[in-house]
């Protein structure tokens, strides 16, 4: 079993919940069912898995009536030989997009609150109106107030990290060279880096990742890559609606090609030529909305909050798992990444993903910082400890005029430089190798 942050965020949930219930969202192939089948296992007495995808019947448990009780009795008519056990029941309601009745009767089931109940579903995040399977329902009361949502990602550095066999003590090591800002010695920096560059070329969705624990073979990796990519596409034929489907398509398709350009911010001619936001914007809206792209806004001026100073017409996209960008760009670019020997302004479109990707899944909204009328562009502006904190990432270890000029105007508390090399401090100027943006 692959360790995921997400048990210990359940385990949480389980002890503090209150009269909730929790609602998994997140894209598809990044581990939503499995984790919550161990924990339904592992932690509880009984546990009850509905998915209303594999057997669309048992929608019928949820016909009619939505009081608990008459939930419960149907429950154990549809599943013989359920065992409910008050206080140690984890009812699991999966693929609940499929049956919008089920999602209304969240709330009924926290105010009972006999058993515990998790639920989960692909494209969750999509809006009514969006999805264009005719299974999909509109829900007719939305449980405001009884459930939690949660957003699943696919693995992080740190997880990849146990999954390759290291453990708590060593990734405390690598936080105290953070924390104190000392150099990393140069076997270790290096051998983290080239793991690093392996999380590049992997990615973090947990196939792909036990897929590379078990075999060390980055082809066999690719296939599963290529699968889940094949998922992704049949999710944008049957769920995007009527022509919308050819134009999410062709977004999603132009990100390789825009993240390979040295102007990042993404253009609506890139897809189509003197395309522009009202025929391709709700695609846009599709792909963010089913968690397969991560939205980076510029802001006008890097002061907090940042959501009140974003252009809402400027922004960059970033694919939502690094390993799947370099599966679109095929095994030779991974074999430079690999390398260290990839050149050119792809390289800076990669790195720049594969931090977004990091930053997203520490918690942190996505900006960048770039003016009309000068060249410096800063890669990323996140909101800590009540600064707006400028991070920059280069792809090697280059100069940071840009970075340099924003501190110099608008004196950050600290800002840091995301190289190719080892720990620095210069003033409020931190460098950090690539791999601690897991620290930030």
């Amino acid at each position: 079993m692959l360790k995921r942050k997400m048990y210990q965020f359940l385990l949480n949930w389980r002890i503090n919940k209150g009269k909730e219930c929790l609602l998994i969202k997140g894209a598809r192939q990044t581990g939503k069912t499995y984790i919550v089948e161990e924990f339904g296992k592992h932690e509880y007495k009984s546990f009850v898995e509905i998915n209303f995808l594999k057997n669309p019947g048992l929608t019928a448990i949820f016909a009619g009536e939505l009081t608990a009780d008459e939930i419960y009795k149907k429950m154990s008519v549809h599943l013989p030989g359920t065992k409910l056990t008050k206080g140690d029941t984890l009812i699991f309601l999966d693929e609940i997009q499929k049956c919008a009745s089920a999602r209304t009767a969240l709330k009924f089931l926290a105010e009972d609150g006999r058993y515990d109940v998790i639920a989960s579903g692909s494209l969750l995040g999509l809006h009514y109106g969006q999805d264009a399977d005719d299974e999909v329902e509109e829900v007719e009361s939305i449980p405001v107030g009884f459930e939690r949502h949660v957003i699943m990602y696919s693995m992080d550095f740190e997880e990849f990290l146990w999954a390759y066999g290291y453990e708590e003590d060593t990734i405390d090591y690598l936080r105290s060279f953070y924390v104190n800002k000392e150099k990393v010695p140069t076997d270790i920096n290096d051998r983290f880096e080239s793991i690093f560059r392996e999380y590049i070329v992997v990615g973090g969705m947990p196939e792909a990742v036990q897929r590379f624990i078990d075999t060390k073979d980055f082809n066999e990796v690719q296939l599963v890559q290529e699968k889940i990519l094949a998922a992704y596409d049949d999710d944008i034929a049957n769920h995007a609606k009527g022509a919308g489907k050819v134009k999410v398509r062709e977004c999603y398709d132009s990100l390789p090609r825009q993240l390979a350009k040295e102007n990042k911010k993404f253009k609506f001619s890139e897809v189509e030529k003197r395309a522009n936001a009202r025929k391709y914007g709700d695609s846009l809206t599709w792909l963010k909305d089913s968690n397969l792209v991560h939205v980076c806004y510029n802001v006008y001026e890097p002061y907090l909050p940042l959501t009140a100073n974003s252009k809402n017409e400027e922004f960059k996209l970033y694919v939502n798992d690094s390993g799947l960008l370099l599966a679109k760009y095929g095994m030779q670019t991974k074999l430079a990444v690999l390398t260290n020997k990839i050149r050119g302004n792809a390289k800076g479109g990669i790195y720049e993903n594969v931090i977004s990707e990091m930053l997203i899944k520490r918690g942190y909204n996505l900006n960048y910082y770039k003016t009309q009328n000068s060249s410096m562009e800063i890669e990323f502006l996140i909101e800590k400890d009540g600064e707006v904190v400028p991070v920059e990432v280069k792809a090697g270890n280059s100069s940071t005029a840009s970075l340099n000029n924003f501190i110099e105007l608008f004196h950050p508390a600290v800002a840091y430089k995301l190289i190719d090399g080892n720990i620095g401090v210069f003033n409020r100027k931190v460098t950090l190798p690539h791999y601690m943006a897991m620290f930030i």
